[in-house]
C-alpha cells in the first residue's frame, strides 16, 4: 500500500521505516510558531522545564500579529514576553511591529516554510502552508513549548480524504469560494482530524493567493491540515520568494524539494489509501457567503440580497494578501461605499501594505471612505480595529463566524471572497459583483 503526500512528510520526519493511519509517531518538526497570545504560554512552559536554551533558534518564529500595535497594557505585556525571549534566545526569526504582519501571510512571503516540511504553530490556521505541499497543523501552547526544547512533537497519523474539482471557475470566484462551499458540504465536522487533500483541474489553475485561502480554512472542516501537491505554480512562487529573501535563514533542502525544477516524490502514490474521496464540478458554482454562526452554514450569494450590513472587514490570514487587495480595488475604483458603513481594509503584511500603496490601491479604499490599516488580526478575532456591538451585521473576508467572534454575542458575522465584500461595501448589503 502506498502512502499519502501527508503520510510521506511525517514518516521523513521520524527515522521509522513505515507509518499507518492512527499511528501515533514522535516527529522532528521544521518551525515552530507562536503569536502574541500563544507563545507567552509556551515560553512559561519552556522555562518551567529547566532548560536554558531552544533546540534551534533559527527553527522558531514568533509574531506578534493578534493584538498589536498592543490595544492595551495587557497585550503589551503579551507582546514583550516574546521580544524578551526573542533576545534571549538569539532567535532570528522574530517580527517586532513595522515588519511583521499577520503570520500565515508572513511566514511563506519569507520563505520560512518549503515543500516537504513539517511545520507546527500554537495558531490553528497555521494549515496554511499546506498550499505549499507542507504538513502544517496547529497544535496548543504546551506542545509549542516541548518543542522550543528538543524540536518534536507527538502526531497521529491522520486519514486523509481527496477533494477534486473539475470544471472552470466563472468570473469572480475564487479559492475562499471553493472552501466554503466545501465546508457547506461536508460540515464543520465532515474532515475531523482528518488531512483534507486538494485536487483536480481547477486546483491547478488556481494561483499561490487563492490555494493559501483554502488550505487556511481546512481547520473549519475539522481537518488537522490542508494539503495541495506542489506543482510549477508552487515551484514559482518559492522562486521567487527565495530570490527577493537573501537574509532568510535555509535549511538544508530535503531530497525530494528542488530536483532540476521539479518535485520527484512530494505526492500521493496511485494505491494509497482514501478515507473518503469528493468530486465536484465547480463550472456552475456562483460566490459563496457562510451565514450566521458556522462556516458550514454556507449559501449562494443571489440568496442573501436582502441582507443589510453595518460593516465590511477586507483582510486576515485567509483574505489579505495582494491579489485580495487588488481585486477589492477593481471593485471599489470610483465609487463611494454606502453611507452608514464602515469598510475596514488589513493588508496582511507590510511588504503587502507597501504594494498596496505603489500600486495606488490605498488611495482607491480612502477614497471610496475605507479604513486603510496597518497589518493585524484584530478584528477577525474581535481583538480591536472593528469590534461589534449588539446587533450589528458584518461581512468579512476572514474565516469564523462563530457566536460573539468579533464582538457582541447578539452580533452576526458572514463570510465571504474579497469581491463579494468589495461589492457588498458599495450598496451596503450583501452583493454580487455582477450587480454593480
Amino acid at each position: 500500500m502506498g502512502y499519502t503526500i501527508s503520510e510521506k512528510i511525517l514518516l521523513a520526519h521520524t527515522g521509522k521505516k513505515d507509518i499507518k493511519q492512527g499511528e501515533f509517531i514522535e516527529a522532528k518538526v521544521d518551525l515552530a510558531l507562536g503569536n502574541d497570545i500563544t507563545a507567552p504560554l509556551a515560553i512559561e512552559e519552556f522555562k518551567k522545564s529547566g532548560f536554558k536554551k531552544v533546540f534551534n533558534k533559527n527553527k522558531i518564529v514568533l509574531v506578534p500579529d493578534h493584538f498589536a500595535p498592543a490595544k492595551d497594557l495587557k497585550s503589551a505585556n503579551q507582546c514583550k514576553i516574546l521580544a524578551d525571549f526573542a533576545r534571549e534566545q538569539a532567535i532570528k526569526n522574530y517580527f517586532e511591529v513595522g515588519c511583521m504582519g499577520i503570520e500565515h501571510v508572513l511566514l511563506p512571503e519569507k520563505g520560512l516554510v518549503s515543500p516537504g516540511d513539517l511545520a507546527i504553530g500554537a495558531d490553528s490556521h497555521t494549515c496554511t502552508y499546506g498550499a505549499l505541499g507542507a504538513f502544517a497543523t496547529g497544535v496548543g501552547s504546551t506542545d509549542l513549548g516541548r518543542a522550543f526544547i528538543d524540536g518534536k512533537c507527538w502526531f497521529k497519523v491522520p486519514a486523509t480524504i481527496k477533494f477534486i474539482y473539475k470544471g472552470k471557475l466563472k468570473k469572480w470566484l475564487s479559492g475562499k469560494d471553493l472552501i466554503l462551499y466545501t465546508i457547506g458540504k461536508i460540515g464543520v465536522d465532515g474532515a475531523l482530524y482528518k488531512a483534507m487533500e486538494f485536487s483536480g483541474s481547477v486546483i491547478r489553475r488556481l494561483s499561490m493567493d487563492d490555494r493559501f485561502a483554502m488550505s487556511n480554512m481546512a481547520i473549519e472542516a475539522g481537518a488537522v491540515t490542508g494539503i495541495i501537491e506542489p506543482d510549477e505554480i508552487t515551484l514559482d512562487y518559492i522562486r521567487e520568494v527565495h530570490s527577493s529573501q537573501s537574509t532568510v535563514h535555509r535549511r538544508k533542502q530535503k531530497p525530494w524539494t528542488v530536483d532540476r525544477g521539479r518535485w520527484t516524490d512530494l505526492k500521493s502514490d496511485k494505491d494509497c489509501h482514501y478515507d473518503k474521496i469528493y468530486e465536484w464540478d465547480v463550472s456552475d458554482l456562483e460566490p459563496q457567503v457562510a451565514c450566521p454562526h458556522l462556516p458550514s452554514n454556507t449559501k449562494p450569494v443571489s440568496s442573501l440580497k436582502d441582507i443589510v450590513l453595518d460593516q465590511v472587514v477586507i483582510g486576515s490570514c485567509t483574505n489579505g494578501r495582494i491579489s485580495d487587495l487588488r481585486i477589492s480595488a477593481k471593485i471599489l475604483k470610483g465609487n463611494k461605499i454606502k453611507p452608514g458603513i464602515r469598510l475596514i481594509v488589513i493588508p496582511a503584511t507590510q511588504k503587502i501594505y507597501l504594494e498596496a500603496v505603489k500600486e495606488g490601491l490605498a488611495e482607491i479604499f480612502v477614497k471610496a471612505g475605507a479604513v486603510f490599516s496597518t497589518p493585524t488580526c484584530g478584528p477577525c478575532l474581535g481583538g480591536h480595529l472593528g469590534i461589534l456591538t449588539e446587533g450589528e451585521r458584518c461581512l468579512a473576508t476572514t474565516n469564523r463566524n462563530f457566536i460573539g467572534r468579533m464582538g457582541h454575542p447578539q452580533s452576526e458575522v458572514y463570510l465571504s471572497s474579497p469581491a463579494v465584500a468589495a461589492a457588498s461595501a458599495i450598496t451596503g448589503r450583501i452583493t454580487h459583483p455582477e450587480e454593480l
